[in-house]
């Protein structure tokens, strides 16, 4: 079979778990993850290719694959459906000498030398396929050329709080890397990796089979390729990237990135007609606003039913908004249902979840009747149950000693009861969290409904879940 000979090919790392969006990739790939009322995670990495003309694209799957190879289809979307290139989903395999998962970012490029030798590139692009940014991969390559370099990864400036979260490196006035470090306790600059590297492929080969045969390598770009091509001297070099770009590895990122195409002048420009971004197109038929539906600064997909009241929110498409229903600084996923007189602020609710009738989600402050006694049981960690009765205000002082360690007031608490709490004592709860990273304990109601108090102030309700009475954050 006949292969096209490419200047540079695109391979995107797109097998992660996410796990640190819980139950959002509970049952898929974290670049499946929905953003921005239509678009996908992968659609920022595949739109920036086709906008920088690189046609050839690798896609690295592992995890949960099954509804990230069904959205991309055959790349028709991105306009990479070329007979010459187009995308290619690569996912491990068995060979003669045995069947391995990717163990490492660079493991799962060594896996896949064969699939890039067919296109006999140059150079090439290594991208992860969960950020969100816009940009033309070939003001890259072209200062790469320029550099003969054999890598160059695109970095941001980063504050010295962040810069541990990155590999940061140390770069003299060419803009040549002089020392990296991933994710350093103690970080020297705060000049920090993307994840974007162009390698010279006929280096990158080199240092991939060497790094395939050493034992004690972790078979990962930040720790093992690039600090091992700087030790053996080969030509590195920073691009400085000026424009949005965002990690989408937490809930809360994800919802801030989101909250971040809003507005007038939004950070994150989707509207910008020079770096289009695409999606997949399902069809869906325009949304429709009903009787004293109101939209007030939001964005809405295609498809959706809305007769409550949106604000500040991206609603995705096939959402359906009941009558009386308010949804406030939040973000819906696609196919979710949002029941009448329901309340969902500050909130990231997934695909095809179902918040039920009269249902609250979210941070919301609870007005408390004064020295009224609430029947609580609090969970301590190793230790036995305890019940105990607190009046509001003369035991707060008991109720504070006896918190400590509280992490977590599990799900779902009744509006009466979260009425009938102590403000006093909220207080008291939520500054001792702060102490309590590692712990995971539970403070139940007698009733048996919980309240849902974490570190955390965005409220997030997992793929296809239903929430039939209360989910609430205490601010």
């Amino acid at each position: 079979m006949f292969f096209y000979t490419k200047e540079c090919i695109a391979m995107i790392l797109a097998g992660g778990k996410g796990s640190r969006l819980k139950s959002l990739t509970k049952t898929t790939a974290k670049p499946a993850v929905p953003f921005g009322s239509k678009y996908r995670l992968i659609d920022f990495p595949l739109s920036n290719c086709a906008n920088s003309g690189i046609d050839t694209v690798g896609i690295l799957t592992q995890y949960q694959p099954l509804q990230l190879n069904e959205y991309l289809g055959n790349g028709s979307s991105w306009g990479l459906n070329s007979s010459r290139g187009g995308i290619h989903v690569l996912s491990p395999y068995s060979k003669a000498e045995g069947s391995f998962w990717y163990k490492g970012t660079a493991n799962s490029i060594f896996q896949n030398i064969s699939f890039i030798e067919r296109y006999n590139p140059t150079h090439i692009l290594i991208l992860s396929g969960d950020h969100i940014y816009k940009t033309d991969y070939s003001n890259m390559l072209k200062f790469h050329k320029e550099k003969n370099a054999d890598c160059t990864i695109s970095v941001i400036n980063v504050s010295k709080k962040e810069a541990s979260r990155f590999g940061i490196m140390t770069t003299d006035s060419q803009k040549k890397i002089v020392q990296f470090e991933e994710k350093p306790k103690n970080p020297k600059s705060t000049t920090a990796s993307m994840g974007i590297y162009i390698f010279k492929w006929e280096i990158l080969k080199e240092y991939l089979i060497k790094d395939s045969q050493n034992e004690n390598s972790s078979n990962d770009f930040g720790k093992d390729i690039i600090p091992l091509m700087l030790k053996t001297q080969k030509k590195l070099f920073a691009y400085e990237f000026n424009g949005f770009w965002r990690d989408v590895g937490t809930i809360e990122s994800l919802w801030q990135t989101n909250m971040d195409i809003l507005g007038e002048n939004p950070k994150l420009n989707l509207y910008d007609k020079s770096l289009k971004i695409y999606s997949g197109n399902f069809a869906f038929p325009p949304t429709v606003l009903f009787g004293n539906a109101k939209i007030k600064n939001s964005v809405i997909g295609e498809g959706c039913r809305i007769l409550g009241e949106a604000e500040n929110s991206v609603i995705s498409t096939g959402v359906i908004i009941e009558k009386g229903a308010k949804i406030l600084n939040s973000f819906i996923m696609p196919n979710a249902f949002i029941g009448k007189n329901a309340e969902v602020t500050n909130a990231v609710i997934g695909e095809n979840a179902v918040i039920k009738t009269g249902a609250k989600v979210g941070i919301f402050k609870p007005e408390i009747e004064e020295n009224k006694r609430v029947p609580v049981k609090i969970l301590y960690k190793n230790e036995t149950d305890e019940v105990k009765t607190y009046k509001t205000k003369t035991d707060k002082a008991n109720i504070s000693k006896n918190t400590n360690s509280i992490k977590n007031i599990s799900q779902n608490a009744d509006q009466n009861i979260i009425q009938n709490i102590n403000q006093n004592i909220n207080r008291n709860l939520t500054e001792n969290i702060n102490t309590a990273e590692n712990e995971k304990i539970k403070t139940t109601t007698e009733s048996g409904i919980v309240l849902n108090l974490q570190k955390r102030k965005i409220a997030v309700v997992g793929k296809d879940e239903t929430v039939l009475k209360n989910r609430v954050v205490l601010p």
